[in-house]
């Protein structure tokens, strides 16, 4: 198993998700984790606006970029450009199974021309110091994921790749959407244990269908380390036992409560500076999952928090609908 010990927590790129607002919630909730952006083109980074599109703050480090594409050459130039902005690492997605990354001829259609990607690896490598990694299913369409895999895997290494996260199961560029690729066809963690321990000194991520924790501590040691999405942005209040689980670190604070005070000068900075409430707290919306008192805070957050000139109060409002229904629970119990 490697000794690496950086990657075993990520919350995985989501597009329309993880924006720098989403990860600054998070890096609330966990120290530790890595965090990534969401998936941007690499001719984005270099002919659109990149404050907004790879803009972050140093207080959501350590946070990835991952990068779209298939030209090496442009490629090359986004990543040294990511780098010289203070990213970690650079994360080259070979996984989307959507329409518009196959028009672009990137993400998982990749996966049919490893030779490809393993030349946009090495071109990145060339241009930046910082590790370069690569994201992928275990197969597309009619491949075979012993054989497909296996030969995604050797090129990149031997192109310089640091680090493989694997979502464990195929991608149907032909006849799925990509909503059904999240589900269809079914997992395949052992494809990626077998994976891992043919790659002894490669440090391998797992990606794909983790729900909680104490699922996703069960593949450590089967693998270097986990990658969470949905349940993450779901469920975020999972977030603050990640730093204690995977870094044997304290908890970055108490409780859901104490995380959302913390993050209170974040959402204060951002709607003085002109920005909407609903920016930052739509991401907020599954914290208090499964408690009483959750629906109406989302619904506050949903319907007041949308509207022109709705603040911190509209914030703190939501959390005492929580607050008032655990206090009614306890006085009934």
């Amino acid at each position: 198993m490697s000794k690496n010990q950086s990657f075993r927590f990520a919350v995985a790129p989501m597009m329309d998700w993880t924006d720098r607002h989403c990860r600054s919630f998070h890096r609330v909730l966990t120290r530790h984790a890595l965090l990534y952006t969401e998936m941007v083109t690499a001719n984005a980074v270099i002919f659109g606006d990149r404050d907004r599109l790879i803009g972050f703050s140093d207080a959501e480090q350590p946070v990835a970029v991952q990068l779209g594409g298939s030209d090496p050459r442009a490629l090359a130039q986004a990543a040294a450009i990511c780098a010289e902005r203070g990213y970690v690492e650079i994360n080259l997605n070979v996984g989307c199974p959507s329409d518009r990354v196959q028009g672009g001829n990137f993400g998982a259609c990749l996966m049919r021309d490893p030779k490809l990607v393993a030349d946009c690896v090495a071109a990145m490598k060339a241009a930046v110091a910082i590790p370069v990694t690569v994201k992928c299913r275990i197969g597309v369409d009619e491949q075979d994921p012993e054989v497909a895999l296996d030969a995604l895997a050797d090129m990149v290494l031997e192109a310089g790749a640091d680090t493989l996260t694997v979502h464990a199961r195929k991608a149907w560029l032909e006849g799925l959407s990509p909503k059904e690729n999240r589900d269809i066809p079914p997992l395949d963690y052992d494809r990626v244990y077998r994976l891992k321990a043919r790659l002894p000194d490669v440090p391998v991520i797992l990606n794909g269908g983790i729900g909680s924790l104490e699922t996703a501590l069960a593949h450590i040691g089967k693998v270097d380390g986990v990658m969470l999405g949905r349940a993450a942005y779901h469920e975020p209040e999972l977030l603050l036992g990640v730093d204690a689980a995977f870094f044997s670190a304290a908890p970055a604070h108490a409780d859901a409560f104490a995380a959302v005070e913390a993050f209170e000068p974040y959402v204060a900075a951002h709607v003085e500076a002109g920005g909407r409430l609903h920016d930052v707290t739509r991401h907020m919306l599954g914290l208090f999952t499964g408690r009483p008192g959750a629906r109406a805070f989302r619904r506050r957050l949903a319907i007041e928090g949308v509207r022109a000139g709705a603040g911190l109060d509209v914030l703190r409002a939501a959390v005492d609908e929580v607050r008032q229904a655990e206090r009614r629970r306890e006085m009934v119990a």
